[in-house]
């Protein structure tokens, strides 16, 4: 059971892809959450220009997310990282924990009323456990799948009104749980995060993208803006570590300001459908760069 932090009172829970064999069946390895800017759509443009894995030895990727690449390419030896506590709370549960983890979010209700109650409760007063099971509920059940906090940290994302969300896939915690076996997770910056890298390691960095217009952002992973001057220092890094002889992969939005900080490296242009809007018929395709130094 959880305990709301406002009155203490008990909220009760009843309410190349590599395969993995389960049983009979063969699931595939990838993502256990929603997460906008995924790059699992793009993972078919994104193949013919990753490493393979006998070209690099570590693969570090600083701006986690929903972790599609790695989940592609299952490196044995990897640090992952992400400034969302939540987030990486929620990959070494499932990398821990993962029947636990079922077994919690299999109680889970689906109702607006108990969507609320739960996302009031505050992460920091729960069990890694129960905070990760919350993590994945609000995720599948609130709108759009996003993640959205306000400047005092608070999950803000309204309730969905799925009429049957998969809340617990159990199948794809366990092959995630694998996936994830002797992998370093943390809550750190991109610079600390890939302070270890060295030669022939394989770097991927996706961070928040530059917006594509002044009201073109639409949400704030952590309670802390990723600001121009930020997208500058990720490109001063991206060149320390290409000097240090590391294989570096970004992707961004197609803007000015990307192609002006990039221009020394080997842009691809890769087509993504755009999902989230306010508006659907504002959906569509746009562009988006794929910045390499191999």
């Amino acid at each position: 059971m959880f305990l709301s932090s406002a009155n203490s009172s008990a909220v009760d829970f009843e309410q190349n892809t590599e395969r993995i064999s389960l049983g009979k069946r063969l699931v595939p390895s990838r993502p256990f959450i929603k997460w906008a800017g995924g790059k699992r759509r793009l993972l078919e443009q994104y193949s013919p220009f990753l490493p393979s894995p006998t070209q690099f030895n570590y693969y570090f990727e600083p701006f986690l997310g929903g972790g599609a690449l790695f989940f592609h390419l299952r490196p044995v030896k990897a640090f992952l990282a992400d400034l969302n506590a939540d987030l990486i709370n929620c990959y070494r549960v499932v990398r821990d924990s993962p029947e636990e983890l079922i077994e919690v979010l299999s109680k889970h209700k689906t109702s607006e009323q108990y969507f609320y109650r739960i996302r009031e409760l505050i992460p920091e007063n729960l069990t890694p456990l129960q905070r990760a099971s919350r993590f994945i509920y609000l995720n599948k059940t609130c709108y759009n799948g996003l993640y959205r906090v306000n400047k005092q940290g608070q999950f803000n994302v309204p309730y969905g009104k799925y009429k049957k969300p998969l809340i617990c896939d159990s199948e794809v915690i366990r092959t995630a749980s694998e996936s994830l076996k002797e992998i370093h997770l943390s809550v750190s910056s991109f610079e600390k995060t890939v302070e270890k890298a060295q030669k022939r390691d394989f770097i991927y960095l996706d961070p928040p993208y530059v917006p594509l217009s002044p009201t073109a952002s639409f949400t704030s992973y952590t309670s802390s803006n990723f600001t121009e001057q930020d997208q500058a220092k990720l490109a001063q890094l991206v060149r320390t570590l290409d000097k240090k002889g590391c294989l570096v992969m970004l992707s961004n939005s197609d803007t000015k300001l990307v192609r002006t900080l990039y221009q020394d490296f080997s842009i691809i242009t890769v087509n993504c459908p755009r999902s989230i809007n306010s508006n659907p018929f504002a959906r569509g395709n746009v562009t988006e760069l794929l910045i390499r130094n191999y």
